[in-house]
Order: structure tokens, then C-alpha cells, then sequence
């Protein structure tokens, strides 16, 4: 079920090297399963851009993304208290349910915030996740601590 809605930037800022956080307020309840992602209308540019969803709540959608592009880059500098159209609900997202009591989950760079999301979920069902997370660099490390 997708819903497009305006969504309020509540933070925006760098975890590493050109990997930012954005908290967005807004309706989530599109949002049914970690994985799942976003499309972002960005003023002057003709296509959204779509961005996996790290983790959400009942009024919360945290995105994890990297400044690759004109579309990216113009997100990077957005404040809290700016408002953007989203695209919210779209892709079938993870199963947590799955028959699997320690599920060993990997991801590289981007590919990681989706998975906080999955893990979360994971330990909620009683499973107990094994993670393993690659970057380029040691620069480019985030979120190491919160899995």
C-alpha cells in the first residue's frame, strides 16, 4: 500500500564522509516491513529519488543516504523544519517471520541501513541475528555501534 504525503525534516546531518541521517515526520503507516523504501521529489529535478528506510515508527522515517548525485547532494543541504513529498511504502520489504533462530545478515556501505530495520524486527521475534557490515574505508563507517 503506497501513500504519498508531506513529510517535515526534523535532523539532516553528516555520519560520515558523505553519508548523511534524515529524520523525517510524517504518516508511516504504509510503511509494513523493514526494507521497504521511499521515493523523494526533489524541487527541479525531474525524478524522484528512491532511499531505503533505515527504521520508522508510529510518526518517525529514519533514511540513511549517500551524496552520489545533483539529487542527493541537494537533499544534504536541507534543514530541519523543511518539508518534502514522499512516496512512502513501496517494495515488499524482509520477512522477519522466517524459520531461522540466528539469521546471519550482511550488507556494504548504503546497503546497511535497511538492515538495522530487519534486525530490529529479527530480535523482536526472538531471533538473534549475526551481522556483518563492509565499507570502503575505515572512514566510512557508520552505525557500527547501534547494530
Amino acid at each position: 500500500m503506497m501513500k504519498q504525503g508531506i513529510y517535515k525534516i526534523l535532523y539532516n546531518f553528516e555520519l560520515a564522509p558523505k553519508v548523511f541521517r534524515m529524520v523525517l515526520e510524517g504518516d508511516t503507516s504504509a510503511l509494513l516491513s523493514p526494507g521497504q523504501f521511499v521515493n523523494i521529489k526533489i524541487d527541479g529535478l525531474y525524478l524522484r529519488r528512491p532511499i531505503s528506510v533505515c527504521e520508522y515508527d508510529k510518526n518517525t522515517i529514519v533514511l540513511i543516504y549517500k551524496v552520489v548525485g545533483e539529487g542527493t547532494e541537494k537533499m544534504s543541504l536541507m534543514q530541519a523544519g523543511e518539508e518534502l513529498d514522499l512516496l512512502v511504502g513501496l517494495g515488499n520489504g524482509f520477512n522477519a517471520e522466517i524459520d531461522c533462530e540466528k539469521p546471519l545478515v550482511i550488507g556494504g556501505g548504503v546497503g546497511i541501513p535497511p538492515l538495522y530495520g530487519l534486525c530490529k524486527e529479527l530480535i523482536s521475534f526472538g531471533k538473534k541475528p549475526t551481522v556483518i557490515l563492509g565499507f570502503n574505508t575505515k572512514e566510512e563507517i557508520f552505525y557500527e555501534e547501534v547494530f
